[in-house]
């Protein structure tokens, strides 16, 4: 950055990438700039967010770095974000999973889709998630982490079963809506 130039004229990173642009059935479509999908009224598109449990049943919550775009600081599911074209549900999260939490797939080898759903939500004025979005879940046999702190804030183990139970008591963690979404439709 040059001296006459400010962050604010800066394009947001996402503004370099592209989502994969998908219809109600989550028809490829072709690719999007992935800041124009999540900009005005968004465009629908292909997204994941992953469940990684341990072997006593407790969920993997990941806090989203606070310098994300939408829903910086909030909690999620272990992992969400947005396969690219060409590339699966299932690369896609091992990839994130590697470079946010340096979760290697000789730590997990059960790695499914369990559900897909479509939402839209807006966040505050930043942008909005329209998305078409796989569930995964795997389970870790062996729980070490090492988090990239530029995409994970913090990190937290907690008993799915209460958590899925009585989600109202876990709200001053302030819950991503995908993830949420993705818990209330898990049936356990």
């Amino acid at each position: 950055m040059d001296d006459t130039e400010t962050a604010e004229e800066l394009p947001h990173k996402n503004a370099a990438q592209d989502v994969v642009a998908v219809d109600e059935d989550d028809t490829e479509l072709g690719p999007v700039n992935r800041l124009e999908a999540h900009t005005g009224e968004g465009t629908r598109h292909r997204a994941f967010t992953t469940l990684i449990f341990d072997e006593d049943d407790n969920i993997l919550l990941a806090q989203r770095a606070p310098n994300k775009r939408l829903w910086c600081t909030y909690w999620d599911g272990t992992v969400a974000s947005h396969p690219v074209q060409g590339q699966s549900q299932e690369d896609a999260t091992r990839q994130r999973l590697e470079e946010e939490l340096g979760i290697t797939p000789d730590q997990y080898d059960d790695l499914r889709v369990t559900d897909r759903f479509e939402y839209k939500r807006y966040f505050e004025n930043a942008g909005v998630e329209h998305e078409v979005c796989a569930v995964l879940k795997c389970t870790l046999q062996d729980t070490s982490l090492d988090p990239d702190e530029e995409e994970v804030a913090g990190v937290l183990w907690a008993p799915y079963e209460r958590l899925h139970s009585h989600p109202e008591w876990y709200r001053q963690l302030r819950l991503c809506p995908w993830f949420e979404i993705a818990m209330r439709r898990d049936v356990r």
